[in-house]
């Protein structure tokens, strides 16, 4: 059956598509304008903010005794000294975190997708981490004041810290386990399982390794969210500026709980000392997401 060209010819000349009209060009570029306008009005206030870190915190940082060094017998009216000993109170502390709250995160969220999935306690650990997610860092160190001090007899400590900075991070690691592992595809799953592999190997051996990559950015991102809470630590610890490795027993230094101390004092020595202190949580912070973007990468699936 032959086709005529003629027929062809005219149908293919009207135009497929017909010109914009001027009313949806000028919604478009009022839409445009105002997206560029908010993002603008975003960015002013970060950029004002990185800019007054870096004028006045920029000199302490970039010292070599700030890095080696503690506050240990400076006056209020001292310069100098480092921040060795809040660098290693922060850093311990978020490893306790981590240590307990990656493993019960990771499993809640395996059992809520993989188990659960309609059961009543899946229901109340949905609840649960609920709760937790909206959790004020203030409630969560008078929880653990009442707990682990009041009630159990413990002294304020590193430890106590940990744990209410653990409250905080747990919910954080569940959903993010939770949603890495719903959209981990079920064909990977069924082939599995057509093959005769159980199913607690299949999740081992399958499913978390696919959604390994989104677990660990989603810790790392949660890591740095706790590191810069300050309630836990004015109720849960004492400050030191001497260096303390003691986790269970005295007084402990950190970051923000430097911030606040350095703070208080009202001399251009503490200003000076508080400056560098928020300069190098922040460093610390975008080192922790650095760390976090080369992981996913590392552990990312390669496709072809």
């Amino acid at each position: 059956m032959r086709t005529d060209t003629a027929d062809v010819e005219r149908l293919a000349t009207p135009p497929a598509f017909q010109s914009i009209s001027l009313a949806r060009k000028l919604k478009n570029n009022v839409a445009t304008t105002l997206f560029a306008a908010a993002f603008v009005v975003a960015v002013i206030p970060l950029l004002w903010v990185l800019w007054t870190l870096l004028e006045r915190g920029l000199r302490p940082v970039l010292s070599a005794d700030w890095w080696t060094h503690s506050f240990n017998g400076l006056l209020p009216n001292d310069f100098g000294g480092g921040i060795y000993h809040a660098l290693v109170g922060t850093l311990l502390q978020g490893l306790v975190c981590v240590v307990f709250a990656v493993p019960l995160g990771v499993l809640v969220g395996i059992y809520l997708v993989e188990y659960g999935r309609q059961s009543r306690l899946a229901k109340v650990a949905t609840f649960m981490v609920d709760i937790l997610s909206g959790l004020p860092s203030i409630v969560a160190g008078l929880f653990i004041y009442a707990l682990w001090i009041t009630t159990f007899g413990f002294h304020r400590s590193g430890i106590a810290v940990a744990f209410a900075l653990l409250l905080l991070m747990l919910p954080v690691v569940v959903r993010v386990t939770e949603t890495m592992l719903v959209i981990v595809p079920d064909e990977l799953r069924e082939a599995s399982y057509a093959l005769g592999v159980p199913k607690w190997k299949t999740i081992v051996r399958i499913v978390l390794p696919t959604a390994l990559s989104g677990i660990l950015t989603g810790v790392m991102l949660g890591l740095a969210r706790v590191l810069g809470e300050t309630a836990p630590l004015l109720i849960l610890v004492g400050y030191s500026s001497a260096i303390s490795f003691n986790l269970f027993d005295g007084e402990m230094a950190s970051l923000p709980l430097t911030i606040y101390m350095e703070r208080r004092t009202g001399t251009l020595a503490g200003d000076y000392r508080m400056w560098g202190a928020a300069l190098t949580l922040v460093l610390v912070i975008m080192l922790i997401n650095l760390v976090a973007t080369l992981l996913s990468r590392l552990f990312a699936i390669k496709t072809k």
